[in-house]
């Protein structure tokens, strides 16, 4: 189970971290995206702006008073006129502010270097430039961007940071939501396969003590019956397991077909007036005519046949069952009797596989708590819901199917 829990957390651990990761890079990716456009813009607008103030002849280079008046906003450009050889003859800032030392030794680098345009990396590189074929040389500042493009990756990497805990620990929650249900079904598995081990452990025990002790007194025939009391109730018993097993597999859709209803729930209590009579119980019912409904009638049978075995015995002598089938929006089947009734907080554990309130008794009635296990596979293939409820001296077994 904790393999399970490690892989469940591992997959979604790095399902959640790869799309965070992945829509951090692409908000950085867009905005480092939109930080070079601003960057291309002011390399280009200078060139752009004044186009055809001059023509590429020889010696016609422009001067200071074509580009004093350009003005840029958003970022830092600076203008580097240059004479026929090349030389700098005066820098022009369009921004408010100094003008560093450094850009007329950049501008002399550029001319004499064979590179003539260069952006750079914006999260570090100080001056992005171009030379044009206009004898000058457009320098943006990239200080401002370097700051915003900074900040915005720290910023970024923090939030990853708080978002990876926060996907660690719900990470943890999740796996332990989903391994929960697996670990309880393999916790019920276990408990199933203990109980059935100690069922059959006990008439098994009887059998082999009875058959020694019958090989040394060949004419003691209360060995032979024992032998046949336990074999009766191994034989019981593994019948249910089996009947158990069927019940978790009735929801073939083959084995479903339209049927009354009505008629097979007044049909299998009869069966049981017999029974009733001889405890002195009064069998009472109120069932709707004709409710029709897609079941498996064998099954729908058996869940009737459960329930009002096991109102019998556990009714007082004496006393009236109950059986009521109605239809509104949904169909409810319910049986009632008076006397012993569920103890508190039990009632959903009385569904549980070899589940008994009364352990002594259980075993000598050769009963092994399976039938309402079978009950309520039965209902729940059937899209129903099944409860029980110990109110005022009176027991009430519901079962409800969607219609």
């Amino acid at each position: 189970m904790k393999k399970l829990k490690n892989k469940v957390f591992s997959v979604v651990f790095l399902i959640m971290t790869f799309i965070t990761v992945a829509v951090v890079a692409a908000y950085n990716f867009q905005f480092y995206n939109q930080q070079e456009k601003s960057v291309e813009r002011g390399l280009s607008q200078t060139m752009f702006e004044k186009f055809d103030m001059f023509d590429k002849r020889e010696g016609n280079a422009p001067d200071d008073s074509e580009f004093g008046n350009l003005r840029f906003m958003d970022t830092t450009v600076y203008t580097v006129l240059l004479d026929s050889d090349n030389n700098v003859t005066a820098v022009i800032n369009h921004s408010e502010g100094e003008i560093p030392d450094d850009i007329i030794s950049l501008a002399e680098s550029v001319v004499n270097s064979s590179v003539k345009e260069k952006t750079g990396n914006l999260y570090y590189t100080r001056y992005s430039y171009r030379l044009t074929d206009y004898s000058y040389i457009t320098i943006v500042d990239n200080s401002n961007t370097n700051r915003v493009l900074q900040t915005t990756l720290f910023i970024s990497l923090l939030v990853l940071l708080l978002l990876e805990t926060a996907i660690f620990l719900i990470s943890r929650r999740i796996a332990v939501w989903i391994a929960q249900p697996v670990a309880e079904s393999f916790d019920k598995q276990k408990r199933f396969i203990a109980d059935a081990s100690h069922e059959l452990k006990t008439p098994l025990s009887v059998i082999i003590a009875s058959a020694d002790a019958l090989e040394s007194n060949p004419e003691e025939k209360q060995w032979l019956e024992n032998i046949k009391s336990e074999s009766d109730r191994m034989n019981k018993l593994i019948a249910d397991l089996l009947e158990l097993a069927k019940s978790e597999e009735v929801n073939e859709a083959g084995a479903f077909t339209v049927g009354n209803l009505s008629k097979l729930v007044e049909k299998s209590a009869l069966t049981f007036e017999s029974v009733m009579f001889e405890k002195g119980i009064t069998l009472n019912d109120i069932i709707q005519d004709n409710i029709m409904f897609n079941m498996n009638e064998s099954k729908m049978q058996q869940l009737v046949s459960i329930l009002l075995d096991n109102a019998v015995k556990h009714s007082e002598n004496g006393s009236a069952i109950l059986v009521e089938l109605k239809q509104d929006k949904d169909i409810t089947l319910s049986v009632t009797n008076a006397g012993e009734g569920i103890p508190k907080g039990e009632e959903e554990k009385i569904f549980e596989r070899f589940y008994r309130a009364d352990e002594s008794r259980n075993r000598n009635e050769n009963r092994y708590g399976l039938g309402l296990a079978i009950a309520k596979n039965i209902v729940t293939a059937h899209g129903g819901t099944i409860s029980a409820k110990s109110e005022n001296g009176y027991t009430t077994f519901k079962a409800v199917f969607k219609d």
